[in-house]
């Protein structure tokens, strides 16, 4: 059916995976709003774009390590480390809370450095090395928190979190410059044409001189630096950071990902379709909600839809 649609004329865009995940976000919002209608309001939606972008932010450095033909499976954990040690870090006399916000985000970007290195000088396969990471800063949050939540009155978490300029959520305006920011390196910079290359051929794009150890590197820098900001977020929604307040969003950056219309193999993608997929996948979760489905079901539910998802977006890949 996708590849008899194809043929019409004027018709590609239709089956395009980004174009199509903006459609089913559309018909969902649509048929939420007829069964629900307090589910189409403004107000509630502004709330749902609010929280994905969290995951939106959190996914875009997995979309560049993706496309690289990485993965970083430490993304949840340093969210949680983010959330948990801001509080800690944040000092009574910085009025702002500037501070605390850029030695935790020099941190989580230094974890992901670290997690580039050990892929390029060590040659650990990403998912081992970043789950290793992920298991250390588990670990680390347990001796530093002792398991309890903390609360924070950093003036700049709490401002990211919930202050509106010009009637518009920081936390949305915040995901449109990283938004921005993501398509320019993929698509204006030479790190953009060089994370295609490697995600494609990796031997190829050496031989063509890639620098291929500081592009990973700095991938993953910059999806541990994502990771924190998103974690910074959060926490400033929430006014509380605990351990495992970052753990849905593992599967959530990596299905928006993959539903956005990324390769999980590399060498193919782009952030646009990740906006989608984050913005379907919160959908979904508020629509299984909004239908008070058990807890259980509500995990199953989900798990389907995105599984369903997968499958589609594969599918339209195969056909282009």
């Amino acid at each position: 059916m996708l590849a008899s649609l194809k043929r019409l004329p004027g018709a590609s865009w239709l089956i395009h995976p980004v174009t199509l995940v903006y459609l089913v976000v559309i018909a969902i919002w649509i048929t939420a709003g007829i069964m629900k209608p307090g589910f189409a309001r403004i107000g509630h939606l502004r709330y749902l774009l609010e929280l994905a972008a969290v995951i939106g932010i959190a996914a875009a450095g997995q979309t560049l390590v993706i496309i690289a033909a990485g993965i970083d499976l430490s993304v949840a954990a340093v969210i949680t480390f983010a959330a948990i040690l801001t509080p800690i870090v944040s000092v009574g006399w910085d009025p702002t809370g500037l501070l605390g916000i850029l030695f935790v985000l020099a941190i989580t970007t230094a974890i992901g450095a670290v997690n580039g290195v050990g892929v390029v000088l060590l040659r650990v396969h990403p998912l081992i090395i970043t789950l290793a990471t992920a298991t250390i800063l588990q670990g680390s949050l347990l001796l530093i928190a002792g398991g309890s939540a903390v609360s924070t009155t950093n003036p700049a978490v709490v401002w990211l979190g919930n202050e509106r300029l010009w009637g518009f959520p920081v936390t949305i305006l915040t995901w449109l410059v990283v938004a921005a920011a993501t398509l320019v390196v993929l698509h204006r910079t030479v790190l953009g044409g060089w994370l295609y290359a490697i995600g494609t051929n990796p031997r190829a794009s050496r031989l063509a001189g890639v620098n291929a150890p500081l592009t990973l590197i700095t991938v993953y820098a910059i999806s541990g630096a994502s990771a924190g900001l998103a974690g910074l977020l959060l926490l400033g929604m929430n006014r509380q950071g605990y351990v495992g307040i970052g753990e849905p969003y593992l599967l959530g950056t990596i299905a928006a990902v993959v539903v956005g219309g990324t390769s999980i193999l590399g060498g193919r993608g782009s952030y646009l379709g990740t906006i989608a997929g984050a913005i379907l996948l919160v959908t979904l979760t508020a629509l299984i909600t909004v239908v008070n489905a058990s807890p259980g079901l509500r995990m199953i539910l989900f798990g389907g839809l995105v599984l369903a998802m997968l499958l589609i977006a594969g599918r339209v890949q195969e056909t282009r």
